[in-house]
């Protein structure tokens, strides 16, 4: 049997700590209003100096099972996309998978960059059709202020720590007569383009040194203007591709919710498609980018707010490093 997957849960978790524009002013050449014009971001959460990826994802775990009225050992599935794992190994999921309490779930992390939560999703659905698992905690969770350089104004401003997460469940088609649930996925990767946005120090082709660390060689390094151009046209491309797959038009969705990594790349996208602004989602001004854990999180504010109604129909898409892209188009709404 092939099985639908629906969403029958989210949580988020923001850290305490708000780190405003006007505080870059202090240390960087730069201000408020040169950072909100190129970027549309007025804010960003920094988790504290102790604070784990995993009690991030921890905590927005938590808040997503006390929703879907759950004990975290009836998850047989935890997948974590991450660039910001705690330890390289063991994965930041087994980590969370024991603070948990959790001995029966399978984990592992996915590693996508910003592209990471649609990545997780695509394989977390395919195991829960197949019939592998039934029930997947999906938790994109970044610290990366860990990985931010905080003398190069051109990264350090753009990226914020956070987590949220979906609750995946597996359910029979005729119980699901309204058709909820995720439907197709469209995906790419272009890794010749790779060093447009990577951390060059740290893995087995660079492990630390003092030389390394004190070339700032294990932060955030990224040709900007590469990135934007080819996020601009590969999220443009996945938006039509993964409609096109789905049988859609981009009349008939509620909702399409954008990674947020830059303002300025998610109102290019809407104006070449002649879309309302409206109804693209837009958060960036107050978290950043958090990588894996923007489309979640807007997942989880939506959600919340009662703005998403059983049978809208959904388009997720990303861009990221790798390069990396992808998108979903998705029922929303639980049987």
């Amino acid at each position: 049997m092939t099985y639908d997957v629906v969403i029958r849960a989210t949580g988020r978790y923001l850290p305490e700590r708000v780190f405003t524009n006007h505080e870059f002013e202090a240390f960087l050449d730069t201000s408020d209003d040169w950072i909100v014009q190129r970027t549309g971001i007025r804010e960003r959460h920094l988790a504290a100096p102790a604070e784990k990826n995993s009690d991030m994802g921890l905590a927005a775990a938590r808040q997503c099972l006390e929703r879907a009225g759950l004990d975290a050992g009836e998850i047989d599935l935890l997948i974590v996309p991450t660039v910001t794992p705690d330890t390289v190994f063991p994965a930041t999921a087994n980590w969370l998978q024991g603070k948990l309490g959790n001995n029966r779930a399978w984990s592992f992390d996915l590693n996508a960059g910003c592209s990471g939560f649609i990545y997780g999703l695509s394989v977390a659905t395919a195991l829960l059709r197949t019939g592998q698992a039934r029930r997947c905690l999906l938790v994109g969770s970044e610290k990366m202020s860990a990985l931010c350089d905080f003398t190069d104004r051109s990264t350090c401003v753009l990226f914020g720590d956070g987590a949220a997460c979906l609750l995946l469940e597996a359910v029979e088609p005729d119980r699901n007569p309204q058709g909820y649930g995720i439907k197709e996925f469209a995906m790419g990767t272009e890794g010749q383009h790779a060093e447009f946005l990577y951390q060059p120090a740290g893995g087995s082709s660079q492990p630390p040194t003092v030389t390394s660390v004190l070339a700032h060689q294990h932060y955030i390094h990224m040709l900007g203007r590469d990135v934007y151009v080819h996020a601009v046209r590969r999220m443009e491309q996945t938006i039509n591709d993964v409609l096109a797959k789905g049988g859609a038009v981009a009349q008939d969705i509620a909702w399409f919710i954008p990674h947020q990594a830059n303002a300025r790349i998610i109102e290019t996208i809407n104006e070449r498609m002649g879309l309302p602004s409206e109804r693209f989602y837009v958060n960036i001004d107050r978290y950043g980018n958090t990588t894996s854990a923007t489309i979640p999180i807007c997942l989880d504010e939506l959600d919340q707010a009662g703005q998403l109604k059983p049978g809208d129909k959904l388009v997720l898409f990303t861009f990221g490093t790798g390069l990396t892209w992808g998108s979903c188009l998705l029922t929303w709404g639980s049987p």
